[in-house]
């Protein structure tokens, strides 16, 4: 059995070993969060996606490139997720996946941020994705893997996802704004 190195020390920071990762999901999840009512949260999730991540020797190199398939969409609710797959919403039918593609990859001093471009349907803005690695380790198998966190906040209206009912007491139905949550489990490739 071969081992990999998982992770290196770049400018005093350890940082993921310089290569090709790719997403583990059995151990990954990409979520997001909405209100409904204003009052609640709705939870719901992607099933299928995958992503290409580079790490390069300069960790400011490195690059991200997610597809999700639009119909994977899941919150738990046969109907809603129906809604949600519908015109009103992502209009699954002709608009079959997400994508976010990072332009740059910068140091902050809470951890890191990738800037890049975020397409919903037809319609592509930029979104600056927060992450955070975790760690790495290589597993019983000497597969080399690492964790990583990441979010971001989107008005959903910016992406053309535009329907909602007024509230008789204000407010509406469903909240502009969605939260974007991201575990991963990369395997190096």
């Amino acid at each position: 059995m071969t081992t990999t190195t998982a992770t290196r020390t770049v400018d005093g920071l350890s940082v993921p070993a310089a290569g090709t990762w790719t997403i583990d999901k059995d151990h990954s999840k990409v979520e997001f969060v909405a209100r409904h009512l204003m009052v609640t949260k709705v939870r719901g999730s992607f099933e299928d996606y995958a992503a290409e991540i580079v790490v390069g020797d300069d960790p400011t190199e490195s690059s991200i490139d997610v597809t999700i398939q639009a119909a994977s969409i899941t919150t738990g609710a046969d109907d809603r997720d129906a809604h949600l797959r519908s015109g009103d919403f992502l209009d699954v039918e002709t608009f079959e996946t997400l994508r976010f593609v990072s332009d740059t990859i910068e140091r902050t001093d809470d951890g890191w941020v990738a800037r890049g471009d975020l397409t919903i349907k037809d319609v592509t803005r930029p979104v600056d994705l927060r992450f955070d690695f975790l760690g790495a380790a290589t597993d019983p198998w000497g597969n080399a893997k690492a964790g990583f966190e990441a979010r971001t906040e989107i008005d959903r209206e910016d992406f053309g996802l535009t329907w909602n009912v007024a509230l008789e007491s204000g407010g509406v139905l469903v909240s502009k704004t969605v939260k974007i949550e991201i575990d991963l489990q990369l395997g190096q490739a």
